[in-house]
């Protein structure tokens, strides 16, 4: 998606929201770095609570990376027809993503036949995983995208009326409040409506951008870090609670917390606006790319990578060992997208990496 909005003859620039969208995209890769394991703990010790606090700080990202996808679509949608639009995202960002969520099937199958070996049960493990890929990880972001912007066109015409975003809040209220009640399977990868409000606030934001610009620039530094920060402990606090209750998906990203922490966080981001270095990874060209890509070395690649040190288990890690493990589990796969997506940029292919 460009940086850059056409509102009738007037251009704004909006360069700054690709280069948070790169770090709400660092903050996904992190997580999933991170991320080895549900309940792999015993107990609430020190280690178990690092652990926690390291998987919640990239936590942001999921529902800043919707809120800014929607402030950018939301100058587009008056732009151009609603089919229109649609084909040209479909042409933009659902060609690639089948591409390469199908190349991360095909090699789990590889990976699964080389441990299974004659054990390996071809049609049960292609049907599995498929379900998996499309429902669990993190392709399923693609689908739910999708659906959203879908939706939202289908009421175009209203899509700046507050009552849209009432009705549209109603429904993700309903996935907050399911997290902890679990009337029906909480995992945020299959909440299809729980999704649609955060890019709906996006194009409201992009509608006020003026307004909300100046409370942000009049706002203390103090008072937005403060209230990051309250919300991150709150968040950690939130997925104790969960672990304790033994819920489905303790770290969901549409916990009443993190709902609050990633809006924070945005906030913050667009307080700070520029982050010089993030222009050398070239944002607008390689942001899409990094998420299409980066899950198939988490899965794939990372295994490979450590196998030879036999490194024990994070549970039995040292704290100082279980940071240094996340932080290079992020720098190899981070840097590895990068170098792929490079080299692909080179080629005619280039268009499979998206934009």
């Amino acid at each position: 998606m460009m940086g850059n909005v056409t509102v009738g003859n007037e251009t704004k620039n909006f360069d700054f929201v690709d280069t948070i969208r790169c770090i709400a995209m660092m903050a996904i890769v992190f997580e999933h770095s991170v991320h080895n394991g549900t309940y792999i703990f015993n107990d609430f010790s020190f280690k178990h609570l690092l652990y926690i606090c390291l998987g919640q700080l990239g936590k942001f990202g999921t529902i800043s990376f919707f809120v800014l996808a929607g402030f950018l679509l939301g100058s587009k949608f008056t732009t151009y027809s609603s089919w229109e639009y649609f084909k040209r995202r479909l042409k933009v960002i659902f060609v690639p993503w089948v591409i390469w969520s199908l190349i991360y099937i095909l090699c789990c199958l590889i990976q699964q036949k080389v441990q299974q070996r004659n054990n390996f049960n071809l049609t049960a493990e292609v049907v599995d995983r498929f379900k998996v890929t499309y429902l669990y990880t993190n392709y399923w972001f693609i689908i739910n995208f999708l659906f959203c912007i879908g939706l939202l066109l289908i009421f175009k015409k209203y899509l700046y009326s507050w009552w849209l975003g009432g009705v549209l809040f109603i429904f993700t209220a309903i996935y907050n409040v399911n997290v902890y009640t679990e009337w029906f399977l909480p995992s945020h990868t299959i909440a299809i409506f729980g999704f649609v409000f955060y890019l709906w606030l996006g194009a409201m934001a992009n509608k006020y951008w003026l307004v909300i610009e100046s409370v942000i620039k009049k706002t203390p530094y103090i008072i937005i870090i403060s209230i990051v920060l309250l919300t991150y402990l709150w968040s950690v606090f939130d997925v104790v609670h969960l672990i304790k209750v033994k819920s489905v998906d303790p770290y969901n990203t549409l916990r009443i917390s993190n709902s609050f922490y990633s809006i924070a966080v945005l906030i913050l981001l667009f307080k700070i606006k520029n982050f010089k270095f993030v222009n050398y990874l070239k944002p607008r060209e390689t942001t899409f790319g990094i998420y299409l890509i980066h899950y198939i070395f988490v899965v794939i690649l990372l295994p490979e990578v450590y196998r030879p040190f036999h490194l024990p288990l994070v549970q039995d890690m040292t704290s100082l060992g279980m940071i240094f493990f996340v932080v290079s589990r992020f720098v190899v796969v981070y840097g590895s997208a990068m170098l792929v997506i490079y080299l692909i940029s080179k080629t005619k292919l280039k268009w499979i990496i998206g934009r």
